[in-house]
């Protein structure tokens, strides 16, 4: 029996809903803990940053005049197609980040709780964050939150897919759209996110997931000026990357921008595993204040 031929597979980007090559055609090896190869991903460049951007902008409006309840119901049944394809996320994060299966399984199955908690508050964060403020007159002053638009997020390096669904769902739950840039080293449990969410109800262009190198591609998500926000959580880890210099970029065009836990050299990833709270929510909302006459 003749030896069987060496296939590598050659992963793609996840923009708009699409599947397209790297606008440079490069690609990259991907492998697990111990140095064996995995596949191939993506190497995306600047015009693929770009094309993300264009996506998300044109989803976003859609995305956030739907309802919260059917944002809510859209992105619960991303989290059933995340628990059917359960085995396969348990076998890529314990390859990539090295654990063992059953701390793996912990693992997948706490981003999955993480990914419907973020999903059942689509449609009560205008209750918490929003609401009725006392004023002296006849008309009510209410406060209603609303997304802030497009959001450019750098993945934690080290939690492949808790600490990246710990990222996205918050800022799309309440409907901004999102473009991210997949872990450098570890970015196959977010290839097949983008593959979940092509199977599901999610429009193409809400999230966008660009594989490559953290430290070219930042920069030029940072400082686009069709970008309204940034979480730079992920600069704590990336190699080359620095996060206080993406930071001033942002700044340049007003972008919101949410920083590393720490300061400076000593600028860590959160502890993906604690509870979440509604602060990742409140950093991609804007308040807008509405009059109205009282009726007689």
């Amino acid at each position: 029996m003749s030896p069987r031929l060496d296939v590598r597979k050659t992963y793609k980007l996840y923009v708009g809903g699409a599947f397209p090559r790297s606008e440079s055609g490069r690609s990259y090896e991907i492998v697990d803990a111990k140095g064996t190869f995995l596949a191939n991903a993506a190497m995306g460049s600047r015009k693929d940053v770009r094309d993300a951007v264009v996506k998300a902008r044109a989803a976003q409006g859609g995305w956030a005049t739907a309802t919260a309840y059917n944002r809510g119901q859209v992105l619960y049944r991303v989290g059933e197609v995340l628990e059917g394809r359960r085995d396969q996320f348990i076998a890529e994060v314990a390859a990539s980040e090295g654990l063992t299966k059953p701390r793996a399984s912990a693992v997948v199955d706490q981003a999955i709780d993480r990914w419907l908690w973020y999903a059942g508050w689509s449609d009560k964060v205008a209750q918490v964050l929003g609401g009725l403020n006392p004023v002296a007159g006849p008309y009510f002053d209410i406060s209603a939150p609303e997304p802030t638009g497009v959001v450019g997020i750098l993945a934690p390096q080290g939690s492949s897919l808790l600490g990246l669904v710990s990222v996205i769902a918050p800022a799309v739950v309440t409907g901004n759209t999102v473009v991210v840039l997949t872990s450098e080293q570890r970015p196959l449990p977010a290839i097949s996110l983008g593959e979940v969410l092509a199977t599901s109800d999610v429009p193409g262009g809400v999230i966008n997931l660009i594989s490559g190198r953290t430290a070219e591609l930042a920069p030029w998500l940072a400082s686009h000026r069709d970008v309204n926000a940034i979480d730079l959580t992920g600069a704590a880890d990336a190699t080359d990357v620095d996060w206080a210099d993406l930071e001033v970029k942002a700044a340049d065009n007003l972008k919101r921008v949410l920083r590393p836990v720490g300061t400076g050299g000593d600028a860590v990833e959160p502890d993906w595993t604690e509870q979440p709270d509604l602060s990742r929510i409140r950093a991609y909302l804007e308040t807008k204040t509405v009059w109205h006459p009282k009726g007689r």
